[in-house]
């Protein structure tokens, strides 16, 4: 499970309404081939079916007292892996059911009180969305290491152009068949294609989109899950005020929240913790997976080499192969892959 939460973008460029990210929340509605039965609609915590336009209108109202470069919203992308999807059958009901449980951890993760109680996900003002789909971005290692064999094969299609126009001299038979030779090796491929960026990804992509208000329901209360503040106590007018949000206990509550759901047996790779430990400490990390009993570690293995880590060709499995080289090498893979969300830290 890969769980981000990411600030609303302000800047010159960007507006202060959620319609912007409502409207790309719609574009696999726009799909072509996709009918009306099929689309997938917004829902919150007690209903289905509303509409984008309620959305914007919910979210753009419920901004009282906040300045003009603050975040008035915070999205959630919630990434099930191939594995917890299989487990769902890649229904659209069980994610939406997921998301609703998991917004109560969302809401208990925060360090904070309205009129003397804890926040409850009923002070929640969200919007979720599931997309089914997935395209590959240009930062996808896929798309940068095939990226040379692009730019060659764009030379060579803008050189066959001129040479029709007779802007140049040459063989245009001669660029076309160096064209599919580039397209043939290309180092990443997907059903004998090469993989380019806005190509859709293969196999179960499906996600979840939340788009949380900054305010409370009562537009109120501003309940930010950002960084700046982390879980404490600070003395306001005479009172201990208590403030922040538990990122790493929200994303720990979700996984077990997936887990006891849907009766899910969580590979030791999988768990939000041995990911976190696979930044801070390879060595530690690995001899862990060592550790395991054999069919446990075999699926552990298999796991680490499909989340596209650029990995050395053998994964080390005895303490001799963790040389410190190696180490460092596992560390750039790592930070690589993170920077283009393949894995989720």
């Amino acid at each position: 499970m890969y769980i981000t939460i990411t600030p609303q973008k302000l800047g010159a460029n960007y507006s202060q309404s959620a319609a912007d990210y409502v409207d790309y929340l719609e574009k696999e509605n726009q799909l072509p081939g996709i009918e009306e039965k099929e689309q997938e609609l917004f829902f919150n915590q007690e209903e289905d079916g509303i509409s984008p336009e309620m959305v914007v209108k919910e979210i753009d109202a419920n901004t009282a007292k906040l300045e003009k470069m603050e975040p008035k919203f915070y999205s959630i992308t919630v990434n099930p892996s191939q594995y917890e999807l299989k487990k769902l059958q890649n229904s659209s009901e069980a994610l939406k059911q997921y998301t609703r449980a998991i917004m109560k951890d969302y809401s208990s993760s925060f360090n904070r009180e309205i009129n003397g109680r804890p926040i409850n996900v009923n002070d929640i003002k969200y919007f979720a969305k599931i997309e089914h789909h997935r395209a590959f971005k240009g930062t996808d290692y896929q798309v940068r290491e095939n990226q040379p064999y692009a730019t060659k094969i764009l030379e060579l299609k803008n050189e066959i152009r001129k040479i029709e126009r007779g802007e140049m001299q040459g063989s245009i038979r001669s660029r076309e068949q160096q064209i599919i030779n580039l397209e043939r090796e290309a180092p990443h491929q997907q059903n004998g294609q090469r993989i380019a960026q806005g190509m859709l990804k293969d196999g179960k992509q499906s996600h979840i989109h939340i788009i949380v208000s900054r305010k409370d329901v009562s537009n109120s209360h501003s309940l930010s899950p950002g960084s700046k503040y982390k879980v404490s106590e600070v003395e306001l007018n005479g009172k201990l005020v208590k403030r922040g949000f538990n990122r790493d206990d929200f994303f720990k509550k979700a996984e077990k929240t997936f887990d006891k759901q849907f009766q899910y047996q969580r590979n030791f790779v999988e768990t939000y913790q041995a990911r976190k430990d696979f930044i801070k400490s390879p060595k530690a990390y690995f001899s862990a997976i060592m550790g395991l009993p054999a069919s446990e570690k075999a699926l552990a293995i298999k796991m680490l080499r499909e989340t596209g880590i650029p990995l050395p060709p053998v994964i080390p499995l005895s303490k001799a192969q963790l040389s410190v080289k190696l180490i460092k090498t596992i560390q750039k893979g790592i930070l690589t892959a993170s920077r283009s969300a393949s894995i989720g830290i």
